[in-house]
């Protein structure tokens, strides 16, 4: 099999690359752009537009709005903080979140919001990395009391409006009892959000500033930040969220004069953050490479195993198989992975071309990142378009399906 300088079969690249333009050409997915990496050596695809209906093409530096790929960026300034031993991973984070102190659980999940007991113990480090603190989404619970409280007084998606202040929505979050008991059930989302406040009160410091001192200037990741500033607009796309009946094609932000154009109030760091390709090419290389990017370390090697390996007990990852299972037909297999580090899943078992000890994660934007040690491997896809269609995740399932077909064995 002929092997090229970027380490896959031409064959397998020219493969990859139709089924991406199958893609496009269906026009489901007006533009994406995807760099896969083996052993430093890079492949790039940019193709399709910027916009549905044409105008400028895709190029290797487009923004994107990253979604939950943001996830295992932003933990990163949480390991420095471990590291330096400002934080401790099971020591409670009552000091620097006094609003989630003595908290109360309820007595069932789905109950009145009012009928609580309790806490066993305080929400730890721990709690907050693996998002098992007691509150997230929670595909049992979308139609329980808790699910409707948390998103009303703490969602700041697309759809829901601007996000109050740090300190505000802590307080919000602290007049809600927890639907579970600390450490108890893995539920997705809220902890990190959590976690990016508890580094900005611990640091002093935004959460922003702090990460781009000590992991995106060090990596060079210069277009990776919480908005787009001006004389950078014109490469975001806007967001598309197709009609999930029509498929027609719904702006959920515009590039111009958009949420993602402007500094937010709220850092979020479960989803906040806006980058490209080589941006987490050079952050998910520092992985493979365990904390190290060139001559500088920017996390110790434990700190990489910490996040890169499953942290969940078997009673946390039983939830987690549950909740994705219940969701399979939406997300064409997403979530399946098995295991959940820090800030991103894990591969713990073999359910389709990945291997095990692949991590990573997607978001609901149409993009995904992984990187597989075995393989010495790195894929990134992004897209404008969001999972509101079944259309990105399919791209995306196609995408590592044809990736790993073009991995050479040698």
């Amino acid at each position: 099999m002929a092997r090229n300088d970027s380490g896959f079969s031409e064959a397998g690249l020219r493969r990859l690359h139709d089924v991406l333009a199958r893609h496009v050409e269906s026009g489901r997915i007006p533009g994406l752009v995807a760099l896969v990496s083996r052993d430093g050596r890079t492949h790039v695809e940019a193709l399709g537009t910027m916009r549905h209906d044409g105008g400028a093409p895709m190029r290797r530096d487009t923004i994107f709005r990253m979604a939950s790929t943001s996830k295992p960026v932003t933990t990163a300034a949480a390991m420095i903080l471990l590291d330096e031993c400002r934080l401790r991973l099971d020591e409670p984070v009552d000091p620097w979140l006094p609003e989630l102190a003595d908290r109360r659980v309820l007595k069932r999940p789905d109950g009145p919001l009012e009928d609580t007991v309790p806490a066993r113990r305080p929400i730890t480090v721990r709690d907050l990395l693996t998002s098992t603190f007691g509150l997230g989404l929670d595909f049992d619970l979308l139609e329980s009391p808790i699910r409707a409280a948390t998103f009303e007084r703490l969602d700041y998606s697309v759809a829901s409006g601007p996000a109050p202040d740090p300190d505000e929505w802590m307080r919000r979050l602290g007049e809600l009892p927890l639907s579970y008991q600390p450490g108890e059930r893995w539920q997705y989302d809220l902890g990190n959000e959590v976690l990016g406040v508890l580094v900005s009160r611990v640091t002093g410091r935004p959460l922003e500033t702090f990460l781009r001192e000590r992991v995106l200037e060090p990596l060079g990741m210069k277009d990776t930040a919480f908005h787009v500033p001006a004389e950078k607009i014109d490469r975001l796309p806007p967001l598309y969220g197709p009609d999930p009946q029509t498929g027609e094609f719904h702006v959920w932000d515009e590039a111009e004069g958009g949420r993602s154009g402007r500094p937010p109030v709220f850092q979020g760091a479960g989803g906040g953050l806006v980058s490209t390709v080589d941006d987490y090419h050079a952050y998910f290389r520092m992985l493979l490479d365990h904390g190290v990017h060139g001559s500088e370390r920017v996390l110790s090697r434990s700190a990489v195993e910490l996040m890169t390996t499953n942290r969940l007990t078997p009673g946390q990852q039983a939830s987690r198989d549950a909740m994705y299972r219940s969701i399979a037909h939406m997300t064409v297999g997403q979530g399946q992975q098995g295991g959940w580090g820090f800030g991103m899943a894990v591969r713990t078992h073999r359910s389709d071309y990945a291997p095990v000890g692949q991590f990573g994660w997607d978001g609901g934007t149409g993009t995904t990142v992984h990187a597989d040690p075995d393989n010495r491997l790195t894929g990134i896809l992004l897209t404008q378009v969001g999972m509101s269609t079944p259309d990105s995740a399919r791209l995306i399932h196609d995408f590592w399906t044809t990736l790993y077909q073009a991995t050479d064995s040698s």
